[in-house]
């Protein structure tokens, strides 16, 4: 099976890096030097500096050379699939999601986009706890891949896994793919609570309470118990949760120490999913009835409508409650 890979930050190169040992793996990428990188001395070192990738990886920038692919894993930003989904040749080809989010123009989940540009295309979602770097050096890693079709996933994961690479199969995507977003958006609050210097204690009970409200949405979106206190959602928590490697984690602690959302999220050049993410479940989750008041706090310090005294104050204060509740 002959893989595509759509995206070559450091995630897609991870990924191309696994693939590579199985079979033969395309890497598709936006930028030019990125390609002559891969193809010439078998590195990127733009977005995953310091790993050797294997030579069986070749890159190119022609979504032409994607179409003898047998499927694709689709690892460009959330916010940015669709467009690049629009550009490609629609295939009947396997599309595996591979980024966390959800789409801030349609509240949509990422299978739901995919399905709406290619609707023939079968889908699964792969998500879990995974730093790039880690996986592209095979340090042990394991992740769930989501299918309705568990024949389809059972398919994937015999082409894609490694012995350091365990996937575990699921058919609740869309448990699959709340877990990973919803954790992106906890991870800036845990950030947070990091650059404030509020303590580990803080820190601890943040991912508890906020492991509350993923459940919660997620159980209101359809998701499985099961899916969300698994590998793409208790364990993707709590990596990124705990970890400066995290994107989100490390916004979170520019916030904390007093630099805006809108200043660091300018200087970077990678993306931190959930200051997208924020808004738009803020907003389901309002729609829904569904109670977030972190989501919240992290949508409100995100927009500049409060600062982080004030959303502190404002959980602090809160009504005790039931744990359960």
């Amino acid at each position: 099976m002959k893989l595509g890979i759509l995206g070559a930050g450091a995630w897609g190169t991870a990924l191309a890096q696994i693939a590579a040992k199985g079979g033969e793996t395309l890497l598709w990428a936006l930028e030019d030097d990125v390609i002559s990188a891969v193809n010439r001395i078998h590195q990127n070192p733009i977005y995953l500096p310091g790993v050797e990738l294997d030579p069986a990886i070749r890159a190119t920038g022609n979504f032409s050379e994607l179409r003898d692919c047998d499927a694709w894993l689709v690892v460009t930003p959330a916010q940015h699939m669709r467009a690049v989904l629009e550009r490609m040749p629609c295939p009947n080809m396997p599309l595996v999601l591979c980024a966390k989010g959800i789409e801030e123009s349609s509240g949509k989940l990422l299978h739901e986009v995919a399905k709406d540009v290619c609707p023939s295309s079968p889908v699964a979602a792969l998500s879990g706890p995974t730093f790039a770097d880690e996986v592209a050096k095979s340090l042990p890693t394991a992740v769930t891949l989501a299918a309705e079709d568990l024949d389809l996933a059972e398919g994937l994961r015999e082409r894609i896994a490694r012995p350091a690479f365990r996937i575990y199969v699921s058919d609740d995507v869309a448990g699959a793919e709340i877990g990973g977003a919803v954790k992106n958006v906890l991870a800036i609050a845990c950030g947070v609570v990091e650059g404030k210097g509020l303590g580990q204690n803080a820190r601890a009970a943040l991912v508890a309470r906020g492991f509350a409200e993923m459940r919660r949405f997620g159980l209101a979106c359809g998701a499985k118990r099961e899916t969300l206190s698994g590998l793409s959602g208790l364990g993707d928590l709590v990596l990124t949760c705990s970890s400066k490697s995290s994107r989100n984690y490390s916004l979170g602690i520019g916030i904390g120490q007093g630099r805006s959302a809108a200043e660091l999220l300018a200087d970077r050049r990678t993306v931190a999913e959930g200051a997208f993410t924020a808004p738009v479940l803020a907003r389901i989750s309002h729609e829904k009835g569904v109670d977030m008041p972190i989501v919240n706090a992290v949508d409100a310090l995100i927009a500049g409508r409060a600062n982080v005294e004030q959303v502190l104050d404002e959980l602090l204060s809160r009504p005790p409650r039931a744990e359960g509740a």
